[in-house]
């Protein structure tokens, strides 16, 4: 592992996809508070609080796989720093699917994006239920842990236990198993509080219902739902991620199809039912937060770039313009019926690029700026800039300047001079989301850590690396007790 000048990343030998592939595997077991070694660099003395990851931890039953590892059963991971020494929990998130599935080692449900039950396509014609894998990200919200997956409801698990208390309502907010948004922003700058959760959940048709919420996550009224509204669009809605400004909800609706017939047929997953439209022109709807200058107004529509996004990284407004920046692809990823996920051939699949949209909110018109060709994914950025104008971006990234590979660096790029820095897990190690964790005392934008759960393909492990946000250097290194698979999304509780 090397920190140097994004100039000569182009030196890293090729990744062995091997290497990358070990880390498909099931989690082997739950640990609590194991106290976890350090392999390198030192412990960072009053660093408090909880490093909370979530992804998929059951990849394979009874000898058969997920056919795609978004399939996966969630996990989560816990590492509690006291006083620099880190302690690790981890649980499996025990939904009702997964109990079930657990019983009798068996895949019982049909996966979203492939995933299908032994006996071929009749064993699946017609079988239309899901199963909540709450695979995708884990947030606190009030005194409760939330493991979240974008089609169902959230499951509520204990703080220090992580034991699953269950699928939650939020005390009688969402119906039952009401869909519930795997990407929920935390607001540090509303007038309202002094930190909100804002998130939405979507119901898809030919005509999309978006109900957006803000809920105060601080103080007496923490988990307290104190905003929400429900707006309709026409068309199918795959909204994946948003971002949020002081006064507005920003949502991109890619230029998508969705021909369920393939899915009810049982010949294919959900998921890959859908397909890039290229006569169909994608659309931003821009709606008014509740907590924002514009309240009870109507929603904005205006006409979006082309290319598909899963991943805003954020959003500002300026004027009477908003300026959005997103990881773009040329078109939306799939893995193929026929395709061994474990097996991928990644030229064939297109790169996420880092754009920029500048919205004009008067003339209904938006320019598009790639700012960086290189490969990339789950970029953030300091969470006291979120909605705010940042300067500074985080994100995993491939070691090579073109084409498509697995994520092996992470690039800090300055999102006014463009001026890049990286780091690079290679040639053995696969990188995942990094965390930006701001220092406590400075105020300055780029002064903190990043917490990156890695694969370690050399040792065939994961390591847990800490690394200085400003220079990217590392500061300390841990060798984990588990081996955790290519994860998604997670967050940092103080």
């Amino acid at each position: 592992m090397t920190n140097l000048q994004d100039k000569k990343i182009d030196k890293f030998k090729s990744f062995n996809k091997e290497d990358w592939s070990s880390a498909y595997q099931n989690v082997e077991k739950e640990l609590t508070k194991e106290p976890l070694k350090i392999s390198k660099g030192n412990n960072i003395k009053n660093l408090n609080g909880t490093l909370l990851r979530n992804g998929p931890g059951i990849l394979e039953r009874g000898g058969q796989w997920v056919h795609h590892p978004f399939d996966g059963d969630g996990m989560i991971t816990s590492i509690k720093f006291e006083n620099g020494q880190p302690f690790l929990t981890n649980r499996f998130v025990k939904t009702q699917g997964y109990l079930e599935e657990e019983k009798i080692n068996k895949f019982i449900y049909r996966g979203v994006f492939g995933t299908q039950k032994n006996g071929g396509i009749l064993n699946n014609a017609l079988d239309l239920k899901f199963k909540n894998i709450a695979n995708t990200h884990v947030v606190k919200l009030g005194d409760e842990i939330l493991a979240l997956w974008e089609a169902a409801g959230p499951h509520a698990m204990d703080p220090d236990s992580l034991d699953t208390i269950g699928l939650t309502t939020l005390k009688g907010v969402l119906k039952p198993n009401e869909a519930f948004s795997a990407h929920p922003k935390t607001d540090l700058n509303s007038n309202t509080s002094s930190e909100l959760l804002v998130t939405f959940g979507v119901q898809t048709g030919p005509k999309s219902t978006i109900r957006l919420m803000e809920f105060d996550n601080a103080g007496t009224n923490s988990g307290k739902l104190i905003f929400d509204r429900k707006d309709t669009f026409n068309g199918f809605a795959f909204l994946h991620d948003f971002a949020i400004t002081t006064n507005w909800a920003i949502f991109l609706q890619n230029a998508i199809d969705f021909n369920p017939l393939p899915f009810v047929m049982g010949q294919r997953g959900a998921a890959q039912c859908l397909k890039s439209n290229p006569n169909k022109k994608a659309k931003f709807f821009f709606i008014p937060r509740e907590s924002g200058l514009f309240r009870g107004q109507p929603p904005l529509t205006i006409d979006a770039p082309e290319g598909f996004v899963f991943h805003h990284v954020n959003a500002f407004e300026k004027d009477s313009k908003i300026v959005l920046d997103s990881i773009f692809y040329d078109d939306f990823p799939s893995v193929g019926p026929d395709e061994n996920f474990r097996d991928i051939d990644f030229d064939k699949y297109p790169e996420g690029k880092l754009k920029r949209s500048i919205i004009d909110l008067k003339t209904k018109t938006c320019e598009l700026e790639t700012f960086s060709e290189q490969c990339c994914e789950f970029a953030v950025v300091n969470p006291k800039n979120l909605g705010l104008k940042a300067t500074f971006s985080w994100m995993a990234s491939t070691s090579q300047k073109l084409g498509n590979a697995p994520l092996q660096a992470i690039k800090k790029i300055n999102l006014t001079s463009k001026e890049e820095i990286s780091w690079s897990a290679g040639p053995s190690g696969f990188v995942s989301e990094p965390i930006m964790v701001p220092s406590e005392n400075s105020s300055k934008e780029d002064e903190g850590f990043l917490f990156i759960l890695l694969w370690n393909g050399e040792r065939r492990g994961s390591d847990l690396v800490i690394l200085d946000a400003k220079d990217l250097k590392e500061l300390a290194v841990y060798e984990l007790p588990i081996s955790i698979p290519h994860g998604l999304h997670g967050s940092w509780v103080n």
